[in-house]
Order: structure tokens, then sequence, then C-alpha cells
């Protein structure tokens, strides 16, 4: 499949009790063994107990991948409801408290946990994962540096995490600041080349520091099971157009960042810096700012941004067939994210009376249809 930028999604969802709208305390074993039953590889623990994450099959097509996640989402709805239990895909729970979760009882992540300590603990979110298969680590690391200027308007178009422990925080996306507590996290360093990383790699892992690559949780990294560039700046998308949404255009970018090798080369410090300055902002505002353009030393709003981006990437949309895909991007800001849907609903919920935590529970009850397709009237 060289060349062909073949492509597979990963997604993270909380799993709720269905009556209380926290996160499960109960259940949550009988959840997973039907899960296994039902749906086998499809499904996999994650670093917290009420944390579910499901993987596609590797896929060339948009519409089979909108089929497989459609399936999945809808299988678990289904799964969760025969144990009282919902299934949510939201960058942050907006009512669980970090220390009443437990962690998993999986091995791997007991000895991440014991590392970790209380910042494994706290964090308490769902991502959403874009794998795109490149053979060649040199190119793998080459793109990793050079797309590094597009992943805060990835990040933009995906915010769905405005709420922490019950509490507005604020923020459209709100996972990352959590999420960057934990080490080797945020954006990865600009390396030379593939030796670079490898003797970052190779150095870390000699030293007993990590046991291997996959302990490194940048926003972008080379998988350590795949030959594939794994996109984690996402925050778990509720819709599942946004996901297919989001993952067109990495699929997109990557494939023209292979073949226009001039394209952000050259990347600096500054660089570096201007991009983390721009995530904070994609976490802040949404697609509701604006970005900050090395080459203009200007603010471009997001809207232009994506345009810009939509308009560089159009041929690489023919190539691989997914111009829709790609088209749902424009969706995404004419409607709002997640976290625009989920803070409209809980400001009406309060301004007709609700207690805060009442209104809380129709946006936990929003994200939850919303997930496994229950909303058949789009907003």
């Amino acid at each position: 499949m060289g060349g062909e930028f073949r492509f597979g999604i990963e997604e993270e969802y909380f799993v709720n009790d269905a009556v209380k709208r926290d996160v499960a305390r109960a259940r949550i074993k009988e959840f997973f063994a039907s899960c296994h039953e039902k749906l086998e590889d499809g499904v996999q623990h994650e670093m917290l107990e009420p944390q579910v994450e499901i993987a596609t099959n590797p896929s060339l097509d948009f519409a089979e991948m909108r089929t497989q996640l459609t399936r999945l989402r809808s299988s678990l709805g289904e799964i969760a409801r025969e144990h009282g239990l919902t299934v949510m895909a939201a960058g942050t729970h907006p009512l669980a408290v970090w220390s009443r979760v437990r962690p998993s009882a999986q091995p791997r992540y007991g000895k991440v946990m014991h590392d970790l300590q209380m910042i494994g603990s706290r964090t308490v979110v769902c991502g959403m994962h874009v794998h795109v298969e490149i053979e060649d680590l040199a190119t793998r690391i080459d793109i990793m540096n050079r797309i590094q200027p597009f992943l805060p308007l990835l990040l933009a178009l995906s915010t769905s995490s405005p709420f922490w422990q019950s509490q507005r925080t604020g923020l459209l996306g709100y996972r990352l600041a959590a999420y960057r507590e934990l080490p080797r996290t945020g954006l990865p360093d600009l390396f030379e080349d593939e030796k670079d990383y490898q003797r970052y790699i190779d150095t870390l892992v000699a030293a007993r520091a990590i046991e291997n690559s996959s302990y490194v949780w940048w926003l972008i990294r080379p998988s350590l099971k795949h030959p594939t560039l794994e996109l984690r700046v996402a925050d778990s998308c509720t819709r599942l157009d946004d996901t297919l949404a989001i993952a067109a255009l990495y699929r997109c970018l990557v494939r023209h960042l292979s073949f226009d090798k001039k394209l952000n080369a050259g990347q600096t410090g500054a660089s570096r810096a201007i991009n983390d300055e721009n995530s904070w902002r994609a976490q802040r505002y949404g697609i509701h700012g604006s970005f900050v353009d090395e080459a203009s030393r200007s603010a471009k709003p997001v809207r232009q941004m994506l345009d810009e981006t939509l308009a560089l990437v159009a041929e690489d949309a023919e190539a691989l067939g997914c111009r829709r895909e790609l088209d749902l991007c424009r969706w995404i800001i004419a409607r709002g994210t997640s976290a625009d849907r989920q803070l409209m609903l809980f400001t009406e919920a309060v301004g007709r009376g609700l207690s805060n935590r009442d209104a809380l529970f129709g946006v936990v009850d929003w994200l939850a249809a919303e997930t496994v397709g229950e909303n058949m009237v789009r907003h």
C-alpha cells in the first residue's frame, strides 16, 4: 500500500452511568466483556476504567471508514444500554471529578500510573487519533516537523472540551491543558532527521526512562506498531462528520507535504514557539479565534486559515477521493464545534432556571445521543 496513504482512526469515549450521567463506577467489567465478545479487537481499554477506545481497520476509502465508525459507535451504544450505561465522545467529561475515577486494571496502565502518580489520575480526557501510512521513517520525521503549523487548525475544528469537573473553563478545548501535565506531550521537538529522532528514543529506552516510543505522547508522533504518522492533537469528536472531516484534512496534508518537500521546510525555534502559541489560541477560542501567521507577521482568523488550507490541498482531496469529507470542515465553521453546542445547551438551560448540574445533565445527554447517532436532526 506504499504511496496510497492508507489510514485508520482511533476514538476514545467516556463510559457513563445512564442515570447519574457521571462516569461509570459499576458494570464496567461486564460492559467490556460484552464488547470483546461482540466487537473483538475493535475495542480496547484505556488508562482509566470508565474509558473505552475503538480502532478501525486500515482503509483507503472514506465511505468505508464511515461505515466502520457508524457500526462501532452504534454497537457500543447498544452494548452500553444493555448494562445501564452510555458512551460519550468528548475531550473532557462535563461532570467527572478526577479523584473519583479509578485507573484501568490492565497491566500496561498499572506501570504507567505508578510512574505518573497523581498526574496520571488527573488525565480524565479523551482524544481522537488518525494514522496515515508512510513507509519510510525519514519521511515520517520530516513531515512531523513540517506539518506542525497546521496542527492548531485541526485542534480548533475538533474542540469538544469546554467543561472540567462541573465547571465552565472559559476554553473551548480544555483537554490539552489537562493532558500537558503529562511528560513528553505537546508539540514534538524539531528533529534534524530520523537518526536524531531515533537517538532520542534509544537514549531514553537505554536509560530506562521509557520502555519504548509508545510512551512518548506528543500531539503528533511516528507510531510504534504501524508504519504511520499518528495525529493526536484532536479532541474526541462528538459528531461522526467532524471525525471524518478532520481525518480527511489531515490525510490530505500528509499527502501534500510528501510531494511538496519545500513547504514549511526550515522550521526554527521561533516557528515552533509560534506553533505552540497557536495551539493555545485553538484551545482558548476554538474556531472563533485567529492564528499568528509567521510569514505575514499578522493574525489570520481561523476561517481564513481553513479556506487557505483547503485550497492548498484541493488536488490531494481529488486524488484521495475525499472532497466531500473535506468540505465538512466548512460545515464545522458554519454550525460550530461540539464545544460550541455544549455551551449553547448549557447557557439555554441555565437561562430557563435550571441549576448548573441539571444543565450539565442535558449536555451529557446530548453528547451521548449524538455519539451513537440517536440525534436524527443535525445541529
